[in-house]
């Protein structure tokens, strides 16, 4: 219910200033004119409205998960780039005065609302081709949170002083608010919250290794106490501050620890990158702003599900073992198949822990190893977890069954694309994507 009434809200904010300028507006031209128009507007609140979406509010980001939200964010952000692209063109088309667009001897204000399309654009194409044109993600964010806002600012000038609409007093007053919001908003994101976040740092306890480049950190609230709350395969923002010349960057990661423990939380972290090749330098005592919990990856949001299917590649396990932690925590005995997917058995993760946990009986819990290129000596399934091997290991019954699946996108697509081939509902597969911007 909530979602629904977000959603509504939304609507309403990018739709109500489109309305009011069509009843209260200058008089109706031609379609194509009056296409161009309200092109713009809805543009534009588009554009203010991104910023609320990316700001990690909790009441916006709960009843959908920040993940799926921030995918909806760029999907957004491309067409409120193609409304505000189509707008001069629109008006042109619909005036016969091509020069809006192709003219040099225009007014300040509409050079100023090309800029603002420009600025778009790159913002955009930066979104979509981050990783093809090898940006960081720290440094995408860099360039993002400078061209974005400048945008909103150009065009927030250049609608102002060029919309006949904003010459209504109630347009006026919906512009300055949204602007004035806009500000406020990011002002609180990127800079007022994490100066708060860091005033209240919490402190690396452990760290400690878990495979082949992969390592555990494990953070308590520096003044004692419990956690911040969380559901298990939820993820985490954390910012490290460990001096010795060592970056200070934010970032992702979920939750490996289970709720059930309050006294710390923690994750597990791969080397993948030229900052998580930092992780193992981590010591005990240095501290690190978190902000969590966020996302909707979680068996206890759907308690009605007994005969569960966890299919992991690679460190794509940690939100699983956080979610098969808290059942071994809360004797829970529901059934876990955990099907573990990765190239050998230095990779594996947790190895020795699964099996405790599958010794233990809560959950009932079946561990199924799949090595791509094990050593001579392994006994274990080989191979890549294809269609054949998920129907051999889960069985032929399986529409009792929901899949959990979580790991490097190859590995995920294809898994649901096996699960889809064996008639596996689309609402049996809960998909959690290791990347924001894939």
């Amino acid at each position: 219910m909530k979602g629904f009434l977000i959603v509504i809200l939304y609507m309403a904010a990018a739709l109500i200033p489109v309305i009011y300028a069509s009843l209260f507006g200058y008089p109706y031209r031609n379609i194509v004119y009056e296409m161009g128009r309200n092109f713009a507007l809805l543009g534009f609140m588009i554009l203010v409205l991104q910023v609320f979406l990316a700001s990690r509010i909790r009441w916006i980001e709960r009843p959908f998960g920040f993940d799926i939200l921030i995918r909806y964010h760029r999907h957004m952000g491309i067409f409120a780039l193609l409304l505000v692209l189509s707008h001069p063109l629109l008006l042109a088309s619909g005036s016969g005065n091509w020069g809006l667009v192709t003219g040099l001897n225009v007014s300040w204000h509409i050079w100023l609302g090309r800029v603002a399309l420009v600025l778009l654009a790159v913002s955009i194409i930066l979104s979509v081709y981050q990783r093809p044109l090898g940006l960081t993600f720290e440094r995408w964010r860099i360039i993002h949170d400078v061209l974005s806002p400048l945008a909103i600012v150009f065009a927030f000038i250049h609608s102002y002083l060029t919309g006949m609409d904003l010459n209504l007093a109630a347009m006026r007053v919906m512009w300055i608010t949204g602007l004035a919001a806009v500000f406020l908003t990011f002002a609180y994101h990127r800079i007022i919250r994490p100066v708060l976040l860091r005033k209240h740092a919490y402190r690396v306890t452990e760290v400690i290794p878990e495979a082949e480049g992969v390592w555990t950190v494990k953070l308590a609230p520096q003044k004692g106490g419990p956690v911040f709350d969380y559901l298990p395969g939820q993820f985490q923002f954390i910012t490290f501050f460990r001096g010795r010349n060592l970056p200070e960057e934010e970032h992702h990661w979920t939750i490996s620890s289970s709720p059930a423990r309050r006294e710390y939380v923690s994750s597990t972290i791969k080397a993948l990158g030229d900052f998580t090749s930092t992780i193992g330098e981590t010591r005990p005592g240095d501290t690190a702003a978190v902000h969590g919990a966020f996302g909707r990856f979680s068996y206890v949001l759907h308690p009605q599900e007994r005969d569960l299917v966890f299919i992991a590649g690679g460190i794509g396990i940690t939100p699983l073992m956080s979610m098969i932690r808290h059942m071994r925590d809360t004797k829970d005995n529901r059934s876990v198949l955990l099907l573990y997917a990765n190239r050998d058995e230095e990779q594996i993760v947790f190895a020795r822990e699964l099996a405790e946990i599958e010794a233990g009986g809560y959950p009932s819990l079946r561990v199924v190893h799949v090595l791509s290129g094990p050593s001579p000596g392994w006994r274990g399934e080989t191979g890549l977890l294809g269609r054949e091997k998920i129907r051999r290991l889960c069985g032929e019954d399986l529409q009792g069954k929901v899949f959990y699946v979580c790991g490097p996108p190859g590995l995920a697509d294809s898994v649901v694309d096996a699960l889809r081939s064996l008639n596996v509902a689309d609402r049996q597969i809960r998909l959690e994507i290791f990347s924001f911007l894939d």
